[in-house]
């Protein structure tokens, strides 16, 4: 279980292909994984991976293909930046939402606009996705984007905007982004259920939403 507060930012020292997978390294800030142990999860990017092999501040995860076609992390190369954060434990403050690190889709940034101290960043959203996240995503509510938790602060029919503070562009990578890039969205498991559960008991009414 993840909280969405991004502790930091890491970077990739190497992606290699294993077949259809990768196995991929990265080097985190110095002592932020001090004793992390083999088979934790740790999100990157809020994908939830698993700690295959720890040396020093550099940890290793293999990547199956599955979350490499569903994810930014098959986009990732040597150098590039990304979110972390550690697995939350029994009794830490969650001051994001509730987030499990098992991504719905991706999106693409469409729009970066400052407004003096506040970014807003716009990403569009595809009707074509097979998971259709659209039906989840709701003006003021939360959303997961690359782990950080966020609220939307604007949203249309195919897109969604959020409004960040300079803490968060400090300490994460959506300082860095640009038009194009692709984001990981998760919805969180609350959320979900009580849209599918509004949706069943409106559609056994007879009540179907357009």
């Amino acid at each position: 279980m993840f909280t969405g507060i991004v502790q930091g930012m890491a970077s990739v020292q190497s992606s290699n292909s294993l077949g259809r997978n990768k196995r991929l390294e990265i080097i985190f800030p110095q002592g932020v994984m001090l004793e992390q142990q083999l088979g934790a999860s740790v999100a990157i990017n809020g994908v939830c991976l698993t700690v295959a092999k720890i040396e020093k501040d550099v940890l290793t995860f293999d990547v199956i293909d599955t979350t490499l076609a569903l994810t930014n992390i098959g986009l990732l190369k040597t150098g590039d930046p990304v979110n972390f954060e550690r697995a939350a434990r029994m009794g830490d403050e969650v001051g994001g939402h509730v987030m499990s690190g098992h991504i719905m889709t991706s999106v693409s940034v469409s729009q970066i606009k400052k407004n003096q101290e506040t970014v807003h960043i716009r990403f569009t959203t595809d009707r074509q996705e097979e998971v259709d996240a659209r039906r989840y995503l709701f003006n003021k509510g939360y959303v997961g984007l690359n782990g950080s938790s966020l609220t939307i602060s604007d949203i249309g029919d195919d897109w969604l905007e959020v409004s960040l503070i300079p803490e968060t562009l400090r300490l994460t990578t959506f300082g860095l982004l640009t038009v194009g890039d692709k984001v990981n969205l998760e919805i969180d498991a609350h959320t979900q259920a009580t849209v599918d559960t509004v949706e069943r008991v409106l559609k056994e009414k007879g009540i179907v939403l357009p």
